[in-house]
């Protein structure tokens, strides 16, 4: 039996508390691949799943596409000028326990510090994997009530670590908690555990994140579709069955997906596991990640060869976080000349076309 594959004679291995119970930490990530993980980096724990552990296996392991995200690296180690332990600027925007504030009318819930994997380019691993207790009743307390007395907030953002990891009771609860409060939209959660662990995925959990007064949006976090088997789609389905609606996020990384073929294949096998590419976002400069970052320059040049060249439901926005001041979406730039009459606009293929500029004079 590949690792990866469930089979309904192993129950165990589709226990998702098995599961992690019995991922690999710290030195033994590496050990898993014949390698041996640096001393010094300490701090930020390595921790994989058996079953993305087997899905690297299956994909060049250490070195791999899959393995290249969870495996300690010696280049960890090097820290640019420009690198910071908290890039997007989030610790100076706290305004009450596990909730930050970067934009009028949204806020992030960190609920939980902890992930079913850990990803080596962690915008926050400065704080997952310490392994405390997920926000305790009284914080909870504190964070949504300072939501419910703010009603210029729109939109609340679940994350962590990674919130499907709490219970599916505690879980509901919150979003019944949220959803009860009058000016709020909507709702989104950011996970990654459909893809770490994607036996979390059952019908107490599906109930848990079903739609209230206000929608539940379940984002989904996959870098690469060799992420996305049959069995993850298969997972997938069951909250999507459940009314669940499901966007897609990815990082752009060196070595991962950082090519049009492999994007291109990212963005189809989202579509076809009934998940909306959203976001495609550039890795932050957090320390020790380096050799697992593009340019910006690389990413538009990606961004070109999607554009036209796959559906629209198949290309993402392009972002960029920047440091307290929230996602900027950046676009390949094809206006080559402006004016007041027209613009002189290249196609995706390359054809050169003005397009009108001037509205007619008696338009209002």
């Amino acid at each position: 039996m590949p690792l990866h594959a469930p089979d309904s004679a192993h129950t165990p291995w589709q226990d998702w508390r098995w599961q992690l119970q019995y991922a690999r930490r710290g030195p033994a990530v590496a050990a898993h691949f014949g390698r041996a993980a640096p001393e010094q980096l300490g701090g930020f724990e390595a921790g994989v799943t058996p079953w993305f552990l087997g899905l690297c296996d299956e994909t060049g392991g250490a070195t791999g596409p899959l393995g290249r995200q969870v495996v300690p690296d010696a280049a960890e180690l090097s820290r640019a000028p420009f690198e910071l332990d908290d890039p997007l600027g989030e610790d100076p925007h706290r305004v009450a326990p596990g909730l930050v504030r970067k934009y009028p009318d949204r806020v992030l819930l960190l609920v939980t510090d902890t992930c079913a994997s850990y990803c080596r380019y962690c915008t926050r691993s400065r704080w997952v994997a310490q392994h405390s207790e997920p926000l305790g009743a009284a914080q909870l307390d504190a964070a949504v009530d300072w939501i419910a007395a703010h009603p210029e907030i729109h939109d609340v953002l679940v994350s962590g670590g990674d919130p499907l990891l709490l219970s599916s009771r505690r879980l509901g609860a919150l979003l019944d908690r949220l959803a009860a409060i009058p000016h709020l939209h909507f709702i989104r959660i950011g996970t990654r555990v459909p893809v770490f662990l994607p036996m979390r995925i059952d019908d107490a959990l599906a109930h848990a994140l079903r739609p209230r007064r206000v929608p539940i949006y379940v984002n989904v976090h996959v870098n690469h579709a060799a992420e996305l088997p049959d069995y993850t789609r298969d997972q997938l389905a069951r909250l999507a069955d459940a009314g669940v609606p499901l966007g897609g996020q990815a990082v752009l990384l060196r070595g991962v997906n950082d090519d049009v073929a492999t994007l291109r294949a990212l963005f189809y096998r989202m579509l076809s596991c009934r998940v909306r590419p959203y976001y495609l976002f550039h890795c932050d400069p957090v320390r020790g990640t380096a050799h697992l970052r593009t340019s910006v320059d690389a990413g538009l040049n990606l961004m070109r060869g999607l554009v036209g060249h796959v559906s629209g439901m198949a290309v993402p926005k392009y972002c960029v976080d920047l440091e307290g001041a929230g996602k900027v979406p950046l676009w390949p730039d094809y206006v080559e000349q402006r004016s007041d009459e027209a613009l002189v606009i290249r196609g995706y293929d390359g054809d050169v076309q003005r397009y009108p500029n001037k509205v007619a004079d008696d338009a209002p």
